[in-house]
């Protein structure tokens, strides 16, 4: 949103000491990347990918505001951000390697860790795999969709039968209910309209259900600054199976001491091979303790770590 051209403001003609939290970068080197790469994406219009003129003016733009936007961020003297991913963007804009604090966002993971991690898949049992993600475009729901359906397809019709799959989330707009309908049509031509069932801004009573009844939470989004809602599906003992970028490939999706802590995917085939190891290859057994290892790397996130990390990381302006 540009916040980060206020912090001269108040540096230069207030003369105040400055501190800055970022979340996600105005504009970041992958931005910049998919431009000059020419590819069609959310934030690059395939009117401007398909021209070479547009496709210059708009990497020009975006070179000129990233110089801008590191300029602005410079003048924080505490800078602190929620992630590695976001960590990488602000020290290559800002020019601020080594200068950073990574400080995870605060996450209401005591909530959700009283909910049991005993949820057995068993024959004839209904397995139910979740997506918590507003319907935004790059949120990409119909990778979740077309990689389910390619899970199914290695199933019998038996099998098939047992599982569901919910996307559930939030409608800001007319533009996100276009895409919502979308995603319905999508799953009447895969054949799929009695097992992909899609609940939009439900209740926190009812994502709690949710949470309590998913064996799988899957999330689909490249490059998210962090993940919030991957933590959320860890500390609720639901087993993740994240895109292999941003937050949950570098912060959250770990090994824990060797352990697994949850799967990663980028593409279609890679997501329904994930669904395969975790529903037919695995037993009821590793699957618990991979629920326990993700729950306790869920300390991370807390509420009392953010706040410990943020008054050190502060400190300084008062001294």
């Amino acid at each position: 949103m540009g916040y980060a051209f206020t912090i001269p403001i108040f540096k230069w003609l207030c003369g105040c000491e400055t501190a800055c939290y970022v979340h996600y970068p105005t504009i970041s080197s992958d931005m910049l990347s998919v431009v000059e790469c020419r590819n069609n994406s959310f934030n690059n219009r395939k009117i401007i990918a398909r021209s070479r003129l547009l496709t210059k003016f708009k990497l020009f733009y975006y070179k000129l505001f990233a110089y801008c936007y590191g300029v602005a961020g410079r003048q924080s003297n505490v800078v602190m951000v929620n992630s590695s991913w976001t960590q990488g963007h602000v020290d290559q804009l800002w020019s601020m390697s080594g200068k950073t604090w990574k400080i995870y966002p605060p996450c209401d993971v005591m909530g959700s860790m009283s909910l049991p991690l005993d949820r057995p898949v068993t024959t004839g049992d209904e397995k139910l795999i979740i997506s918590i993600a507003q319907f935004r475009p790059e949120k990409d729901h119909a990778l979740q969709i077309r990689s389910f359906h390619r899970f199914l397809s290695n199933l019998n019709p038996t099998e098939k039968s047992n599982f569901r799959l919910i996307l559930a989330g939030g409608c800001r707009n007319h533009g996100d209910e276009a895409r919502v309908n979308e995603l319905r049509q999508l799953t009447e031509e895969l054949q799929l309209g009695g097992q992909i069932e899609i609940q939009t801004n439900i209740s926190f009573s009812k994502l709690k259900e949710l949470l309590a009844a998913a064996h799988v939470g899957m999330h689909t989004m490249k490059n998210e600054h962090f993940g919030i809602g991957v933590v959320e599906f860890q500390a609720a003992g639901v087993i993740v199976l994240a895109h292999n970028s941003g937050g949950p490939e570098m912060d959250i999706v770990q090994k824990i001491d060797g352990k697994r802590s949850g799967y990663l995917a980028d593409d279609e085939e890679s997501y329904a091979e994930a669904l395969q190891k975790i529903f037919m290859e695995s037993t009821h057994e590793e699957r618990v303790k991979m629920q326990k290892e993700a729950r306790k790397s869920c300390n991370r996130f807390s509420e009392e770590g953010f706040q410990e990390h943020f008054q050190q990381a502060v400190i300084s302006l008062f001294q």
